[in-house]
Order: structure tokens, then sequence, then C-alpha cells
């Protein structure tokens, strides 16, 4: 994923997922992707972007915190966190932030 988001005027929130991943890929690339596309589906997803390399960071962007609520519940979802747990990751963070100002060219 080599965009960056396109999000509406300010406020909305960003969910920033900071990870440390296992050895070997484990099925991570087709889950991740997976999750990319299930998120786009969620209602109050506004965007996505993603970098790694020895630290991978993940910020998703949504309307509001009620989206993020639903997004966290969803069932497919809910059963990568428990892969992700198990298998894909030595360590990670979530972070949700609201954002007030954004700028950029």
């Amino acid at each position: 994923m080599s965009v960056i988001a396109n999000t509406p005027k300010p406020p909305y929130f960003a969910v920033i997922f900071t990870s440390i991943r296992t050895e070997g890929d484990n099925g991570y690339d087709d889950m991740a992707s997976r999750m990319v596309e299930l998120a786009k589906q969620q209602s109050g997803f506004l965007g996505i972007e993603s970098a790694r390399e020895d630290v991978g960071i993940t910020v998703s962007y949504w309307a509001d915190l009620d989206s993020i609520k639903n997004w966290k519940a969803n069932s497919e979802h809910l059963e990568a966190q428990k892969i992700g747990r198990k298998s894909l990751y030595n360590s990670f963070k979530v972070r949700i932030s609201k954002v007030e100002r954004d700028y950029g060219i």
C-alpha cells in the first residue's frame, strides 16, 4: 500500500497499529490484504496507510468512534486478531487519536 489516504476535513479519528512481526509470513500477507478489503466495506471507514520495515505502522482513518468500535467487533476481524496474537505478531500496540488538523501538498 503506497498511497496517502485522501481523508475529509477534520475532525475524524485515526487508529494507529504499530507492530513487530514474527519470523516468516505465516499467512500474514493474505490476512492483511483481506483485513484492508473488509475495513473498506465498513461504515465510517475513510482510508488507510501502511509501512513496514523492522516495525510496521498501519494507520486507518474513521469518521467516528462508533465506526472504530464496530470495526473492532467485526467477527472476521475478531478472528484475525486471535490469529495475530497467536502467530503473526511478537508485539503490537493500538492507539486511537482524534485528528483535529491536517495539511500537506
